[in-house]
């Protein structure tokens, strides 16, 4: 068994906490989504472009946090075009095409720079 005893008072802890609560990431998350939604049309192989053209974002907010979500909209045959490339798919003659990972170093510095950006924010609040 343990016991936890504090002194004093939690006015500080609560004043971070509300600062949490009202800080704003619209501006950093819709800068990061149109930062990958590029990056993702850069690094796409183009074979016709539509690929490389399809891509967006969108953020989902909710009371538990904030998602930000690329979509690829290259649908061929029912299938995400965007997938195939990266995970490689078959052929209609019986091949496979092996894939290519074209996605994650294409969002790794997006990432990162999410990162960042969000702990500044959260450690000068």
């Amino acid at each position: 068994m343990f016991s936890i005893s504090s002194s004093g008072d939690w006015s500080e802890t609560e004043k971070f906490l509300r600062k949490m609560m009202s800080l704003k990431l619209d501006s950093v998350l819709n800068a990061a989504g149109t930062k990958g939604a590029a990056a993702l049309a850069k690094a796409t192989p183009k074979d016709t472009g539509r690929a490389s053209i399809s891509w967006t974002y969108d953020i989902q907010k909710s009371s538990t946090g904030i998602v930000i979500g690329w979509k690829n909209t290259d649908v061929e045959s029912g299938f995400p075009v965007a997938l195939m490339i990266q995970y490689g798919h078959g052929t209609g003659t019986g091949g496979y095409i092996q894939g290519r990972d074209y996605i994650n170093p294409a969002m790794r510095p997006i990432f990162d720079e999410i990162a960042d950006t969000v702990w500044k924010a959260v450690t000068s609040a």
